[in-house]
């Protein structure tokens, strides 16, 4: 199965993030949550330990529950390559 451009993309912006060692601001962190798991079609329960934790990131996956996985592939692209370009 070949990838396309946008796959190549997400991989890479995924790969960035996981690389990454200092901690992402909690607003950064959910989308990214949100967006990763729209575009790799995982729909599985948060499964943090703390409820307050749980009910966050199931806000954040309501909040982009219009999106296709394309969609959220370049959400999560242009999230991440903003976060990098602005951050100080």
């Amino acid at each position: 199965m070949s990838s396309t451009k946008l796959d190549i993309q997400f991989e890479e912006a995924v790969a960035r993030v996981n690389a990454h060692k200092e901690p992402f601001p909690a607003d950064t962190l959910l989308k990214l949550y949100a967006y990763y798991k729209k575009a790799t079609n995982d729909y599985g329960r948060p499964k943090s330990k703390k409820e307050i934790i749980n009910a966050f990131k199931t806000n954040a996956l309501f909040q982009a529950k219009g999106l296709s996985e394309d969609d959220a592939k370049q959400a999560y692209i242009d999230l991440v390559t903003n976060y990098f370009l602005y951050r100080k």
